[in-house]
């Protein structure tokens, strides 16, 4: 007699005979992901480069500068936003507002103030002591710290606040992604009129196209012949003079630009196509980097860059390595366009250090400069810029003390002949707040970023709507961190309410369908 048995796992008459077994989970293979596989092998030469490679470069350079407490200091701060800055490229989820903030610090709180130091050469003098420039580097490191601080404590969630997975919501309780805060499609027509209109206002004030493709001196100049800008209005009135005449093509362009690559009908839909066509001409008149200052060009090509492509790790990872490169080799000799042929500065060097040492590059120096103010007599403010920042829109015939931007205050302290000089938000929270508040304030910055970039993560999907106003107003949020970052509040707040207001008017929660963008 022969019995017909078999193994299991090895076929025979009993398998076969065997019932099926339903809800079997079947593990496979990982699949192959050529983006894994690029990230794990740039990781390291990337890290390195910035981190190691880079900073190497610069302190081998022959130069006058130093080897004190501030140099070393200025070293140990490269190194660490060069590895914050490479967490955020290789990170697994984009992180837009962090990312764009550890550029700026890589950029001109690092690399530069570190060339200046081996050079010993500065844009800016630095007028108080060296103790003084010492105590502004340990701050700067000390407020990078505050800013991960805060973006570790964004990850927190109370235990109240916890859901097992798969535990449904109790009864009443709306989910955050339920009821997105989407565009409107007739409100959006009315801001493209706007957009139009302010950007037209502006071309025929200042005298026609032409005068946006020759310099940025001519175009101030044109400003104060035209009385655009008022009398004494200063730096801060023309910025948010011109704001009206460039937020909202902006603005207007990011939005259909989403539209149009999130919706196919929006594609087959003559009016649209003619509308952002007619956005993209109005936007290389007034945006383009001839005729505005280089952070606002660069707000503005990240901004279409990461509206244009909310899902592409590929764009996300290139736009910031290549932003570092930019920013270090070309940002230094792209204010070519700032003066007209009579009135040029060529930059004549020697070494790749030099446009860092000469340039724009002062954040450094002016918040040890503002630390010199302070401690002269002057004292902190303790809100006063801050209120000055906020209430930008109050003319000064209605508040005679109202206080000039930090940069503006500084300069004329230190009795500097051009006073349109940087103030980083380190310094704008020094001079109201001192150290404490400064921490504060950078660790309270960084659990909005943090928070912010986790709601941009959960929208950036495929399925994500087409008319979600968070995907456009991240990117602008980001890009235009470097100008608020970099200072002073009281030139940036001026297109920050501007672009508040825009997006505001096309902002809806409806579900109606008809009101979205389809």
């Amino acid at each position: 007699m022969t019995t017909d048995t078999a193994a299991p796992g090895i076929s025979g008459t009993t398998e076969a005979a065997a019932p099926p077994v339903r809800n079997a989970t079947v593990v496979l293979p990982p699949p192959f992901r050529p983006r894994t596989l690029l990230s794990r092998a740039l990781a390291i030469p990337l890290v390195l480069g910035l981190s190691c490679f880079l900073p190497l470069v610069v302190i081998s350079q022959p130069g006058d500068g130093p080897r004190d407490a501030a140099f070393w200091l200025q070293l140990v701060l490269t190194v660490y936003c060069g590895v914050r800055l490479s967490a955020m490229v290789l990170t697994a989820r984009r992180r837009l507002l962090q990312a764009t903030f550890w550029m700026f610090c890589y950029m001109a709180m690092g690399v530069a103030p570190l060339a200046q130091a081996v050079l010993d050469r500065v844009p800016t003098p630095v007028v108080g002591p060296r103790e003084d420039l010492v105590q502004a580097v340990a701050l700067v490191l000390l407020g990078c710290f505050a800013f991960d601080i805060g973006a570790l404590l964004a990850r927190y969630r109370p235990p109240w606040r916890r859901r097992a997975p798969g535990e449904p919501r109790p009864p009443g309780e709306v989910a955050p992604d339920d009821r997105p805060v989407l565009i409107h499609r007739r409100r959006l027509y009315l801001l493209a009129l706007f957009a139009f209109a302010c950007g037209g206002l502006l071309i025929v004030k200042l005298g026609g196209p032409a005068v946006f493709f020759a310099s940025r001196q001519e175009i101030i100049g044109a400003i104060e012949d035209t009385g655009v800008a008022p009398e004494g209005g200063g730096q801060a009135g023309q910025a948010f003079l011109r704001g009206f005449g460039t937020v909202p093509p902006l603005i207007a362009l990011l939005a259909y630009t989403r539209w149009l690559i999130t919706s196919q009908r929006a594609r087959r839909t003559w009016s649209v196509i003619a509308m952002f066509a007619a956005l993209v001409l109005l936007n290389v008149i007034v945006n383009n980097p001839i005729s505005n200052p280089r952070y606002w060009f660069l707000t503005v090509m990240f901004a279409l860059l990461f509206t244009a492509f909310p899902v592409s790790a590929a764009m996300y990872r290139t736009s910031l390595s290549l932003g570092v490169i930019v920013a270090l080799l070309l940002f230094p000799f792209m204010d070519k366009f700032r003066y007209d042929e009579n009135n040029t500065r060529s930059v004549e060097t020697t070494s790749f250090l030099e446009p860092l040492a000469l340039k724009d590059y002062d954040q450094v120096g002016m918040f040890a400069n503002t630390i010199t103010y302070v401690e002269s007599g002057q004292g902190h403010s303790y809100g006063y810029q801050l209120a000055g920042s906020l209430l930008f829109a109050v003319p000064r015939s209605m508040w005679e003390d109202k206080p000039n931007d930090t940069g503006v205050t500084v300069g004329e302290w230190m009795g500097a002949v051009n006073t349109n000089l940087s103030s980083p938000i380190w310094a704008e929270l020094w001079i109201d707040y001192g150290p404490v508040g400064m921490t504060l304030g950078l660790a309270g910055l960084g659990y909005a970023a943090a928070r912010v970039d986790r709601r941009v993560a959960r929208r950036a999907v495929r399925s994500s709507p087409s008319g979600s106003l968070l995907l456009i107003a991240a990117p602008l949020v980001a890009g235009y961190s470097f100008i608020l970052v970099r200072g002073p509040l009281l030139q940036a707040t001026g297109k920050i309410a501007i672009a508040a207001m825009c997006l505001a008017l096309i902002a809806t929660r409806r579900r109606d369908p008809r009101a979205g963008l389809r």
